[in-house]
C-alpha cells in the first residue's frame, strides 16, 4: 500500500464518523413522538376546560403550543418537498 492510498483510507475513517448523528441530537421518531405529545396535551387541556377542571388560562397556552408544533411541522414539510422538487428537476 503506498502513502496516497494510507492517506486517503485514513481522511475516510475521520470523514466516516461526521455522517452520524452526534449523541443527544433528536430523532425524527423522537420529534414525530414529541409532536404528538403536543397536540395531545392541548386535546386534554380543552377537553379539562370544558368540563370545568381547567384553567382558561392554559387553554390558551395549550393551543398556543399545538398552533406553533402545527406551523412547525407544516414548514418542516414545505422544506422537505421544496427539496424533493429541486432534486427532480436537475440533470442526470
Amino acid at each position: 500500500m503506498d502513502i496516497t492510498s494510507g492517506l486517503a483510507a485514513s481522511a475516510y475513517a475521520r470523514a466516516r464518523p461526521a455522517t452520524q448523528p452526534e449523541p443527544g441530537t433528536a430523532s425524527l421518531a423522537g420529534l414525530a413522538q414529541e409532536f404528538t405529545d403536543v397536540l395531545n396535551a392541548g386535546e386534554e387541556t380543552a377537553k379539562a376546560t370544558m368540563t370545568g377542571r381547567a384553567d382558561p388560562h392554559a387553554l390558551v397556552q395549550a393551543l398556543s403550543a399545538t398552533e406553533l408544533a402545527v406551523e412547525t411541522a407544516v414548514t418542516l414539510r414545505d422544506k422537505v418537498v421544496e427539496a424533493y422538487q429541486e432534486i427532480l428537476r436537475m440533470p442526470v
